[in-house]
């Protein structure tokens, strides 16, 4: 199986995140693939079985709009029917941008195989442990 686990983060914080989630794929036995906003496109979709998105809140609780949200828009509607999980970190508000973002994703029909994994600024081991359970939920 082979899981892209896509990422944008700013200050490193979704990157940890994104590390761990690909650490649990390899450890339930994936190929994990690590790659920024500006690595993936719709095009490399096909290749992947599953696929874990993160993206950290921006501006007013909203998805990074230079990279990612460009980036996922075009990517969205052929990942409908397939694993899909999503996690991000925030440093303020209360995580309506990835309530908005899980929204999205049911509305195209993307079923996500977990809860989706936030935490607000640097993710500490708990969260980390979540991040790898999530990329464990994506072989399963």
């Amino acid at each position: 199986m082979k899981v892209a686990v896509v990422f944008w983060s700013g200050t490193g914080n979704t990157e940890a995140m994104a590390r761990a989630v690909a650490e649990g794929a390899r450890k339930a036995g994936a190929e994990a693939a690590l790659l920024t906003s500006d690595e993936f496109g719709v095009e490399q979709v096909a290749a992947f079985d599953a696929f874990a998105f993160g993206c950290p809140a921006m501006g007013a609780e909203v998805l990074e709009e230079d990279s990612f949200d460009p980036m996922f828009t075009v990517c969205e509607r052929a990942l409908a029917g397939k694993k899909v999980a999503l996690f991000g970190s925030y440093g303020w508000g209360d995580g309506e941008w990835m309530r908005s973002w899980e929204d999205r994703c049911a509305d195209d029909g993307i079923a996500r195989v977990a809860e989706s994994v936030i935490c607000q600024d640097t993710p500490d081991e708990d969260v980390l442990n979540q991040c790898r359970d999530l990329g464990a939920a994506l072989v399963q």
